[in-house]
């Protein structure tokens, strides 16, 4: 295994200590909506790289719109401009990642 792929498991690893529950409810999020198409039924780990970077940003979002910006920048980002739909597309994913990091927050403070 590269140096890389270790430094990228062990940091999604600790995001997955630090976030527990969040994690795992953004990621079957993803997977259930699965906007790219890559959900096999067996691989339900498919979405656990773009929630590794979607979860740190949800601390700038004050609202559901941030978090369709978030999600569709980081989909643009890991998958590709040109395989997107518009923000909009991806209103559903961000109303359900919205109300898990709000329900995180009830709980964490």
């Amino acid at each position: 295994m590269s140096v890389e792929r270790e430094e990228i498991l062990k940091e999604r690893a600790e995001l997955r200590q630090r976030y527990g529950v969040l994690f795992e409810k953004v990621s079957a999020i993803l997977f259930e909506a699965d906007p790219m198409g890559i959900n096999f039924v067996s691989n339900t780990d498919e979405y656990e790289p773009e929630t590794s970077t979607i979860i740190p940003r949800l601390v700038q979002a004050s609202s559901v719109w941030d978090v369709e910006v978030i999600v569709r920048e980081e989909f643009c980002r890991w998958f590709g401009l040109d395989e997107l739909g518009t923000r909009e597309h991806f209103r559903p994913i961000a109303e359900k990642i919205w109300d898990a990091w709000e329900t995180f927050n009830r709980r964490n403070i």
